[in-house]
């Protein structure tokens, strides 16, 4: 028979997700989209509550939020903590939007004024940090190591916000940076040493296979490949505890290279030709489950399934 397809293999998942788990989603909006299919099949799952974020700097940045511990930029010893966002944090959009927000949220959480701004984004945080409080698994999808410095305050950014491109200094992460990124996002989830009050948690990392284009082809390239490399470099890093048969506290699922090879084809992308078409969408979601699902937890999955399509067509008629 022909081959029309070069099927990525996948290793035996070390981690994995069950329903008995409470899963926090960060990431790309690949993140968001996997995550909405995940909630509809009933996983008790959280995703994004600062909204989508795309370098691991932002990401790494909101597990801070979340723990309630500051690490500083690489080459500084500081160390510190984390409150609720307060007028500081508040920047109004550029390009005549009125609205505000902050340069650690997405343009979703934006509102018309401070006031309302800060008390979304301070609620969500106050839930959030519950969740990562005790939650089991985190699935983070990174989707570029391009990142945007703010020259004012001299901090990544997790979105520019409209404003102009001379306030900000744009940069690429190494794939040492990204490493390094991960490992402190390990310490905070308590991979190493456990925190006090927060429940340590395993992670299932994934490269976004939505393309940039922005960077151009070879930017996007190499901007995947440090982040490729900076994951592979920081799980071969882990040690792993044989006594526990053995246990895993991170892993990787290749989403990337699963479209990139698989379907290497313009028709399971949207319009866009960049963005992955939502048939693509539930093949990845399919693939990830078949990896990370156990199977005695299978028919459970089926089951959620029907009921999900049985509610969506009622709810279309």
């Amino acid at each position: 028979m022909i081959k029309l397809q070069t099927p990525v293999t996948d290793e035996k998942c070390k981690v994995g997700i069950s329903y008995c788990d409470k899963i926090l989603m960060l990431g790309s909006c690949f993140s968001d989209s996997i995550g909405k299919h995940l909630a509809d099949y009933g996983f008790d799952i959280m995703v994004n509550p600062f909204g989508t974020l795309y370098n691991p700097i932002s990401i790494l940045r909101a597990i801070e939020r979340l723990s309630g511990r500051m690490v500083m930029d690489p080459g500084t010893d500081a160390s510190g903590s984390y409150g609720h966002f307060t007028e500081e944090d508040c920047v109004r959009i550029g390009a005549g939007d009125q609205r505000w927000c902050s340069f650690s949220h997405h343009t979703s959480f934006a509102r018309a004024d401070k006031e309302e701004f800060l008390e979304n984004a301070n609620a969500t945080l106050q839930e959030a940090r519950g969740f990562f409080a005790s939650c089991d698994k985190i699935i983070i999808t990174l989707g570029t190591s391009w990142c945007f410095r703010h020259i004012g305050t001299g901090h990544i950014v997790s979105n520019c916000l409209k404003h102009p491109a001379a306030e900000f200094v744009r940069e690429r992460l190494s794939a040492s940076e990204v490493t390094e990124a991960l490992r402190q996002i390990a310490d905070l989830c308590g991979i190493v040493s456990p925190a006090v009050g927060i429940k340590p948690k395993q992670i299932i990392f994934t490269v976004s296979p939505i393309r940039h284009f922005k960077d151009g082809a070879h930017g996007n390239q190499i901007s995947k490949s440090a982040l490729l490399l900076g994951i592979d470099d920081f799980l071969c890093s882990l040690p792993v505890d044989l006594s526990m048969n053995p246990h895993y506290s991170a892993d990787y699922f290749p989403s990337y290279e699963i479209v990139m090879d698989e379907l290497r084809d313009y028709r399971f992308y949207a319009e866009d030709m960049c963005h992955p078409s939502s048939q693509t969408v539930g093949y990845i979601r399919d693939r990830f489950l078949s990896w990370a699902l156990p199977p005695s937890e299978k028919p459970l999955l089926e089951e959620n399934i029907r009921a999900f399509k049985a509610s969506s067509h009622r709810k279309s008629l």
